[in-house]
């Protein structure tokens, strides 16, 4: 940045234009206002969501919010009823889509009303909760449909991952889902990996099956799944069917089930070794797995170092180089969650 600024006090006197100078380094005349008269440094600063800007919504008003919806979703009523019963009783605390922002930043939603269907049911499903600080913890598994060249016929894709190093751990392929080809597959998984903590899954058939119950319960295996209708509660297995979907090699449409089967036993060693997964600071699932990443992780340290020290008017601030986060979970708490993404 030294560098920068005697380049653009240079260019200035040469030129005679600060403007021009400041076009040919490329910064912007923002940046090198702030830069020449650098605001003075507050001593404790505080965030802007913890700022008391005048149109906040104040604490106390937006507890009494959230206590009107939970009331109002307790009775079956929507939020928009909520706001009209204090509204038509002379209660104004925000407007209405204050009140739907702070409906969504409840954090139990398991109370909101729902529409009623035959295999509904009036007891609100708990929230899953799980956090892993190491593999073998805690899985998450899934099934998802290959499409076949036949209408309404698809093969049906199993997959296991371990949700901390995000390892396909267990797969198979078959025609059709069943209970007893789901046992089969963590049997032999639990062979190869041994057992984990938890079992995550969404609320499917095959999921839900007593037979797995059973088997998982044996083995001291928790089991927990998705709520009806929370597209994020299973993240993990769905962002790793995404992964194999959206890849440029895949086929889209299989001409039979081996076919499929072979399709999944080039990508899942090709996800394992290769793949270099966005969510765990683009290393590979095996490396997270077997704990080789910190061994990339230094020459990438070394590498990205090397880069600033050639060119360090590039960068505002000495880089980090990015590794994979200690603790990871499922619905972990907002203090848990902001904590790992600071760190």
């Amino acid at each position: 940045m030294i560098a920068e600024d005697q380049l653009i006090t240079e260019l200035t006197d040469r030129l005679g234009s600060q403007r021009r100078a400041l076009e040919l380094a490329g910064v912007s005349r923002s940046t090198w206002h702030y830069r020449t008269n650098p605001r003075p440094a507050v001593a404790d600063p505080v965030t802007h969501k913890d700022r008391a800007y005048r149109s906040r919504i104040s604490v106390a008003d937006r507890g009494v919010v959230q206590q009107r919806i939970a009331a109002a979703w307790a009775a079956g009523n929507s939020v928009d009823h909520a706001f009209a019963t204090a509204w038509d009783g002379g209660v104004m605390l925000a407007s209405r889509r204050s009140w739907w922002r702070i409906a969504a930043d409840m954090p139990d939603q398991s109370g909101r009303p729902v529409a009623p269907t035959r295999r509904g049911t009036t007891t609100p499903r708990e929230m899953p909760v799980l956090e892993a600080s190491g593999p073998g913890q805690v899985w998450s598994w899934d099934i998802t449909d290959l499409r076949s060249p036949w209408r309404g016929k698809a093969f049906k894709a199993y997959s296991i991952i371990d949700i901390y190093s995000r390892k396909i751990v267990g797969f198979r392929v078959e025609e059709r889902e069943a209970d007893h080809l789901a046992v089969d597959l963590f049997e032999g998984t639990f062979d190869e990996h041994g057992i984990p903590n938890v079992v995550h899954a969404d609320s499917g058939p095959a999921m839900r099956s007593n037979l797995l119950k059973d088997f998982l319960a044996d083995r001291g295996v928790e089991r927990t799944h998705s709520r009806p209708r929370v597209s994020n509660d299973n993240p993990y297995s769905e962002s790793e069917f995404r992964t194999m979907k959206y890849r440029p090699n895949y086929p889209g449409t299989f001409d039979d089930l081996d076919a499929a089967r072979a399709h999944m036993a080039s990508y899942v060693p090709w996800y394992n070794a290769e793949h270099k997964h966005s969510g765990i600071a683009l290393f590979s699932p095996d490396e997270v797995h077997n704990g080789t990443w910190r061994d990339c992780w230094t020459k990438r340290d070394q590498t990205q170092q090397t880069y600033y020290a050639a060119h360090p008017e590039r960068f505002h601030h000495r880089p980090s180089t990015p590794a994979p986060a200690g603790i990871v979970g499922i619905n972990l708490p907002k203090d848990v969650a902001e904590r790992l993404q600071a760190a």
